[in-house]
């Protein structure tokens, strides 16, 4: 008669479970050469620690090749997570609250549609004062001033070429002076008081020059040639307070301007039968509700640009330039004044207005605050940054000019040597 209870079954031999089991362990223990038994008096305790330490990593105290029981499921190591959290915070930078350097300059122009600060690929930091340039050469500190022209009104906009062997100066009785720094004379320029006085300038090249006006007017301008005169934009009606040229390809212009515009230009669009030297715009926008004093283009994408509102708007907008559509829309809380990316990363600065005059960083596409930098006592007009990354300088109406360790200073990567990826030269 059968019993109710379960008997206990009883095996004549005993089976390996192989996925318990160390293969590569037991593969080493069965070829390996047998290791001799060691006398721990006859050897040092550095030997020793070390053997003992080898045993727990590597072979974590094995002694047994075949395993007749299950493998324990091993939980998480919480020291692990704790280690992968200390690393991350070890990588976050540290980003001074203190500016590096001040610069107090006395008779700088505050208005909202000047561009009065311009950081070259030289290493060298423009400033325009009210009747004069100030250079700061970042690499030995040494500084320069040029002297305006005389009896031709206050300067109001300057910008380096793209070599920086010229220096575009304009001055408020319409006239554009072309400055080599080296020698401190003007090697070129042109003047036209009919035309109302220059707000803004972009280069697209080395000797193409796009002038915005205060009238709203957008020219380029080709000094290799007799008629300098080439394109004429139509779109603005107020003062154009910033141009920027697409970096990345070099076909897009982004303006805007005192009438709270927005427009994108495409420079390979073909131009009108009627009017062979006037361009219309690509795209309008009309979504800020105060003058646009900022635009850039993402350094990193290159449909991707950013714009900014004035003192009733305090708004960050993103745009694709491909179809016009706004991507985001980030409320700053207060004015915000200019815009700079970072080359490097995914990273943008803004300066902004009262109440708290502070410069902004953001991380992008989330647009979370990484840092907020307080400094300057009045709105911080302009920001430039350094050619090399890292440093960046903010203009602002308290007339100081200050010096910031922002951005991320880009790591110096050896240059490849040739044919390096090549094993062999036939």
């Amino acid at each position: 008669m059968s019993s109710s209870h379960s008997r206990r079954v009883e095996y004549d031999r005993f089976i390996p479970f192989q996925s318990a089991m160390d293969v590569d362990y037991a593969r080493f223990a069965l070829t390996g050469p047998s290791r001799p038994q060691r006398d721990a008096s006859r050897e040092s305790p550095s030997s020793v620690a070390y053997q003992k330490l080898l045993d727990e990593c590597i072979l974590k105290n094995r002694s047994r090749i075949l395993a007749f029981n299950t493998a324990h499921e091993t939980p998480a190591s919480l020291p692990q997570f704790d280690e992968a959290i200390r690393l991350q915070k070890k990588r976050q930078r540290r980003i001074p609250k203190e500016p590096e350097r001040v610069l107090v300059l006395n008779g700088m122009l505050v208005d909202d549609g000047l561009n009065l600060l311009d950081w070259g690929s030289n290493n060298v930091l423009a400033i325009g004062l009210e009747d004069a340039v100030y250079l700061w050469d970042a690499a030995n500190e040494s500084t320069k001033l040029l002297q305006g022209v005389e009896d031709s009104g206050p300067i109001t906009c300057i910008r380096w070429s793209p070599d920086c062997a010229v220096l575009a100066v304009a001055l408020g009785n319409s006239y554009l002076s072309l400055i080599d720094p080296a020698t401190r004379h003007v090697v070129d320029g042109m003047e036209d008081e009919n035309q109302s006085p220059m707000s803004s300038l972009a280069w697209r090249s080395n000797s193409i020059l796009t002038v915005g006006r205060f009238d709203g007017t957008i020219i380029d301008y080709d000094f290799r040639k007799d008629d300098m005169f080439i394109c004429f934009y139509n779109g603005h009606w107020r003062g154009v307070c910033s141009l920027t040229w697409s970096g990345l390809s070099g076909w897009y212009l982004a303006s805007g301007g005192l009438d709270k515009l927005v427009h994108i230009w495409d420079a390979c669009m073909p131009v009108s039968r009627h009017h062979p030297r006037q361009r219309q715009w690509l795209h309008r926008i009309s979504s800020h509700t105060s003058i646009v004093k900022a635009v850039d283009w993402c350094p990193t994408r290159s449909n991707l640009l950013a714009s900014s509102g004035g003192r009733n708007d305090h708004c960050i907008k993103f745009w694709n330039t491909v179809n016009g559509a706004c991507l985001n829309s980030i409320d700053a809380g207060s004015e915000v004044c200019a815009l700079l990316w970072d080359k490097n990363k995914s990273e943008l600065l803004t300066s902004h207005g009262s109440p708290n005059n502070q410069l902004t960083l953001w991380n992008y596409p989330s647009m979370t605050r990484v840092a907020e930098l307080p400094g300057h006592s009045s709105r911080v007009l302009s920001l430039a940054g350094s050619p090399l990354g890292g440093v960046v300088a903010s203009a602002a109406a308290d007339e100081t000019v200050r010096f910031w360790n922002i951005f991320e200073t880009p790591k110096i990567t050896k240059p490849e040597l040739p044919f390096a990826q090549f094993n062999f030269i036939r």
